[in-house]
């Protein structure tokens, strides 16, 4: 199937986990995608595997807290592309910490990564969709953009501010024919999550296990959660927007 036959994406945090994951879908389902990290290695990694399953992508490497390489990413993609359709604001960090254990410039790079990317991001990509006629924007929030967790303040915090900030982008471009919506994935086995317990001091193995305690006894993989992007970057979710889409396997159902 090509259900993204001719569409121009570009991901944020491509290089590895749910974003190569919704990298390598998209491009199987036909679009052109641009793959933006800092990971340069990982990023290109993913092109190369995009372009021998005869796909096309490009990498760029870009920082994506500061305006102005967010503003040449977008630029770089639709040169290199053609345009842009499609926008997942992907990349994300995390750091598990009460607000007394978190360091001030701790708070500010939680921030900065997770919510003012997604900003400056939509800011450079909005003006070319709707000139364009329109598009799709896709968030990654998170089950505690919903929900408080422990010891995880400042990315709680992020990730609401995620899903409001979705909401908000939804009723204002709505009108130019943009779609927002954005997913709110429960635990997946990514690097994030690895890093995750090492940062409370767990043994990797035994918190990927605990993370299984939920309704479908699983974690969660980035092909599930690349799956769901896939749904909101199609025509099958046309008439869906301003939706925070849980995808968690039940871990927020009870």
């Amino acid at each position: 199937m090509s259900r993204l036959a001719g569409k121009r994406a570009l991901i944020t945090g491509g290089a590895s986990g749910i974003g190569r994951a919704t990298a390598l879908l998209f491009a199987r389902e036909g679009a052109a995608v641009s793959v933006v990290d800092l990971d340069e290695e990982g990023g290109r990694s993913v092109t190369r595997m995009i372009e021998e399953e005869g796909g096309r992508a490009i990498f760029v490497r870009a920082d994506v807290t500061r305006a102005s390489e967010c503003r040449d990413a977008v630029e770089r993609t639709v040169s290199s592309l053609g345009g842009l359709d499609i926008l997942f604001n992907n990349a994300g960090i995390i750091r598990r910490a009460t607000v007394v254990e978190l360091a001030e410039e701790e708070w500010d790079q939680v921030m900065a990564v997770n919510v003012k990317s997604m900003f400056l991001f939509s800011r450079y990509a909005i003006p070319l969709m709707a000139q364009a006629g329109g598009g799709v924007i896709i968030n990654t929030s998170s089950g505690w953009g919903l929900v408080g967790g422990p010891r995880a303040a400042a990315y709680c915090a992020s990730k609401g501010a995620v899903v409001l900030l979705t909401k908000a982008m939804a009723i204002d471009h709505g009108p130019q024919n943009i779609r927002v919506n954005c997913i709110c994935p429960g635990d997946t086995d990514t690097p994030l999550l690895e890093d995750e317990a090492r940062q409370l001091g767990q043994p990797v193995q035994r918190f990927l296990e605990e993370a299984t305690d939920r309704p479908l006894r699983r974690i969660g993989t980035p092909e599930d959660i690349a799956q769901a992007a896939l749904y909101l970057a199609s025509d099958a979710s046309s008439y869906v927007t301003g939706t925070a889409l849980v995808v968690d396997g039940g871990g927020l159902a009870g």
